[in-house]
């Protein structure tokens, strides 16, 4: 039976996320579900190195609106210039780093995009950086075309079911949220992703930060240098 991995659309993630995608024979991207009112989060920022640590660059979003609104009807601010903020920063901290003209080949246009909506934008971006290190991109599904029924645990085992699975995976973090029995009663295998952030060269830094937005490993090791340590990884 097949693997799924299920995951809001996040804001240029980090190595784990991406691993979690190469492990699953289905990822879906969970974009109807709310979108949180208030405080940051990883759809709309992402760490990078910068000034020697991690630090978060964030893409502003737009607010202004009552009530509540699911993750594919959010959208980043039309008046804040974070584009060419992110873009500043990135120079700024990586314009000396190895692959630093590969990766921003890639990057600009997915930062650039004048995309709004959150799902789309972050959607379009994870696509084309998976695809871009060797990742099967046929196996990417939205919750908002599938049929579910439920809330949490309900709603991820119903979705596994749509798309075919037999088996869920949850990431590292997940103990604390994911009932079993859920799944089980729905005849779902419950597989935890158990990732172990491979430790590569990182400049301009005295020690390894891990977590940082996969654009980091992407300028120390290139696109090649990713896709061997994803691999290596699995």
């Amino acid at each position: 039976m097949k693997t799924i991995a299920i995951h809001q659309p996040n804001f240029f993630p980090w190595l784990g996320y991406f691993d979690k995608i190469a492990r699953s024979d289905v990822f879906i991207f969970l974009d109807d579900v709310q979108f949180p009112k208030t405080g940051g989060i990883w759809m709309n920022r992402v760490k990078l190195l910068v000034s020697g640590e991690g630090r978060w660059v964030t893409a502003a979003i737009d607010r202004n609106f009552h009530g509540i609104r699911n993750i594919n009807e959010m959208h980043f601010s039309s008046n804040a210039p974070w584009r060419t903020s992110m873009l500043k920063s990135i120079e700024a901290n990586y314009r000396k780093h190895p692959f630093y003209d590969e990766t921003m080949e890639i990057i600009v246009p997915l930062i650039t995009s004048e995309e709004t909506n959150i799902a789309i934008y972050n959607c379009h971006a994870i696509t084309t950086l998976a695809k871009k290190i060797g990742i099967d991109t046929d196996k990417f599904r939205l919750s908002s075309q599938m049929q579910k029924n439920g809330v949490s645990n309900e709603l991820l085992a119903t979705l596994t079911l749509s798309a075919g699975g037999g088996t869920y995976m949850c990431g590292g973090g997940a103990d604390g949220y994911q009932d079993e029995s859920i799944f089980s009663c729905h005849g779902i295998v419950l597989k935890h992703q158990q990732f172990q952030h491979p430790v590569y060269p990182q400049a301009r830094t005295s020690s390894f930060t891990p977590g940082l937005s996969i654009i980091d490993a992407a300028m120390n090791l290139g696109w090649l240098g990713v896709k061997s340590i994803l691999t290596s990884n699995s």
